[in-house]
């Protein structure tokens, strides 16, 4: 068990199938198992094929999951063939090993049953609102990513005997206590080590280098003197917000807007209706009937209504305005309060009304509601003085392509200048997706060193907008050794530096091992830090790694060893103690269960690995495509 378990230290949980079975209700490219299969197929697994169809739909499940996790970047990585050739072999190996888990839960008899995928489905929280299953976003959610119900249900039924085996086969492992002693005692280790650092900066500055040297250093290193592409340009700005700021609008503006609209200041007439509801014709006219001998509307709302929600109110409907009030209610004309109407015909049954309440149209005078019609009249305005200039700008930048001048007499204002930049440092100004792509897409620069051109109104967030020009570029390129020789002195002055460190600490090192390095120490200038503690971290550095690296010192003696700083220093190391790590008692269980889940992943990645070793699985076109 110890060997399964230290294979499976730094081990990516199930990294294939129990991916899905974690997500089991997040669907991330497996495909529809109900597409049947033609000539064409992906791979035959045990005779059992894979179609073509299957392979396609879960490339394309597989493409959605990562365009809505990365966005933009992924149009980037969707450009690389490689990349879309290792996405499609993914989703390929994918299928296979669910095909494979599938064939051999049917051969140990493990089954799901519908009950069981329906509770599933229930239970999966983006399924529910306020902790109830809705059925509504249920459907949206399955048809948004392709699927119909009965094909997530038999998604369902896959993954959920993918669950069964991994729990089978992880409560098979055990971790004994005094595993659980040991591997802790491991894992928390602690070091007590001394170092002695190689001042690389002090080599460097004795160091010499020819100009043989330096020519060669950059012919071999060109791409670490590489200028990226640069620009200028000018460009005219336009901005609904600011336009707004100067927009003025007059109290007969005001009035005006007003009066036309004033059902935007006010509510309707609304009235409150109460409602007897009949199936026939001869019901209705009994209840008309006892309504006339003085019979309470409202108890016979409740003992004969037909229609039992407002019949409980005693048919009280409510407030209704008269976009939400049904025709016959209007058609029956009532006027005053307790007026009752007669019996009134409806596709809906047999209705006698009462009106029990009118609250007349108000509006609210103009005093109330001024700075509001102000405001919206200068967005308004502000906004159709922008779409204008737009055009102007765009008219007199296209008509005139040599230079910005006519759209700077269009816009009346001067075209901004900008300095040299390039895609890492552009100007907060003019820092907008569709202005950048335009600068960097090729369209704006001219050929063959003629001038470019301008560029048409780009539309930004905001209520912003641009015409650009490009008024100098240099393209990308490695730049001239005179330009840099002074860095690259300095770079090979520094690989010099280090190299020596590294020849004399190795032969230092062998000194030190010997029992003969303090003399050696002390011509090289160095001596040895103060005791430091160190700990194994989750992400071990090099120094980390070599110092876990020494043996273990004998009694009264020290391990050294070599190895390198963050910095790039040559460091000699001296351990001079090990302390088992000791795991406190509250943590005990916790760790205990991370590592029975450690084991239970190796022990079902070794199945999977089985499986596939015993299968005999043949790749279609399809997947050679």
């Amino acid at each position: 068990m110890m060997d399964n378990l230290r294979a499976a230290a730094n081990h990516v949980v199930l990294k294939i199938i129990l991916g899905l079975i974690v997500l089991s209700f997040v669907l991330t490219g497996v495909g529809n198992y109900l597409i049947g299969g033609s000539g064409d197929y992906a791979a035959k697994v045990n005779g059992q094929e894979i179609s073509r169809a299957k392979l396609e739909e879960a490339v394309q499940n597989q493409r959605a999951r990562l365009q809505q996790q990365l966005g933009d970047q992924f149009a980037t990585l969707a450009g690389s063939d490689g990349y879309m050739q290792q996405l499609r072999r993914e989703s390929l190996n994918n299928l296979i090993d669910v095909t494979l888990l599938d064939q051999y839960s049917k051969k140990l008899g493990v089954t799901v049953s519908d009950d069981q995928i329906k509770a599933a489905i229930l239970a999966a929280p983006q399924f529910q609102t306020n902790g109830q299953f809705d059925n509504a976003k249920y459907v949206q959610s399955v048809q948004s990513l392709g699927y119909t119900p009965d094909q997530f249900a038999q998604l369902m039924k896959q993954q959920l005997v993918s669950q069964q085996l991994a729990q089978a086969f992880g409560e098979s492992d055990f971790v004994l206590p005094v595993e659980i002693k040991t591997l802790s005692s491991l894992l928390l280790q602690e070091r007590d080590v001394q170092t002695a650092t190689f001042n690389t900066a002090a080599l460097a500055a004795k160091q010499q280098a020819s100009d043989a040297e330096l020519q060669a250093f950059y012919e071999q290193n060109k791409n670490r003197f590489v200028s990226p592409e640069e620009f200028k340009i000018s460009y005219i700005e336009m901005d609904a917000a600011d336009i707004q700021s100067k927009v003025t609008v007059s109290d007969a503006d005001v009035s005006a807007y007003y009066d036309q609209h004033s059902s935007e200041f006010g509510q309707p007439e609304r009235r409150r209706y109460s409602v007897i509801v009949s199936k026939n014709q001869a019901d209705s006219d009994a209840i008309a009937d006892e309504l006339k001998k003085g019979a309470d509307f409202a108890q016979l709302a409740k003992t004969k209504s037909t229609d039992t929600l407002s019949g409980a109110k005693g048919g009280d409907l409510g407030w209704m305005e008269p976009e939400t009030t049904l025709p016959e209610f209007k058609t029956a004309n009532l006027t005053t309060k307790g007026q009752v109407s007669g019996v009134i015909k409806s596709d809906l049954g047999y209705f006698i009304l009462r009106l029990d309440d009118v609250t007349p149209a108000q509006v609210k005078p103009l005093n109330e509601v001024r700075d509001d019609i102000i405001s919206k009249l200068k967005q308004e305005k502000a906004l159709d003085a922008y779409y204008a200039l737009q055009q102007k700008v765009s008219d007199a930048a296209t008509n005139d392509n040599e230079s910005l001048t006519s759209a700077e007499q269009a816009a009346g204002t001067k075209a901004v200048h900008t300095d040299w930049f390039t895609e890492q440092n552009i100007p907060a100004a003019i820092n907008f997706k569709p202005v950048t792509q335009a600068i960097s897409g090729g369209s704006l620069l001219g050929q063959a060193g003629a001038p470019g051109s301008n560029s048409d109104v780009i539309t930004v967030d905001g209520d912003r907008a641009f015409v650009i020009r490009i008024d100098d570029h240099k393209a990308a390129g490695v730049k001239p050794f005179a330009d840099v020789k002074d860095q690259v002195i300095t770079l090979v002055k520094q690989q010099k530096a280090e190299d020596q460190a590294r020849v004399d600490g190795a032969k230092i090192l062998a000194a030190l091992k010997a029992g003969k390095g303090d003399d050696e120490m002390k011509a090289a200038g160095l001596s040895f830090s103060n005791v430091q503690k160190v700990q194994r971290t989750q992400q071990p550095s090099d120094f980390e790694q070599n110092v876990y690296a020494l043996p273990q010192p004998q009694k009264d003696a020290v391990s050294y060893g070599i190895s390198e700083d963050q910095q790039g220093n040559t460091v000699l190391i001296k351990l001079t103690a090990v302390n088992p790590g000791v795991l406190p008692e509250s943590d005990t269980a916790r760790f205990s269960d991370e590592i029975q889940k450690m084991s239970s992943n190796a022990t079902f990645d070794a199945l999977l690995n089985s499986l596939r070793q015993e299968a005999k699985i043949k790749l279609g076109t399809a997947a050679q495509n």
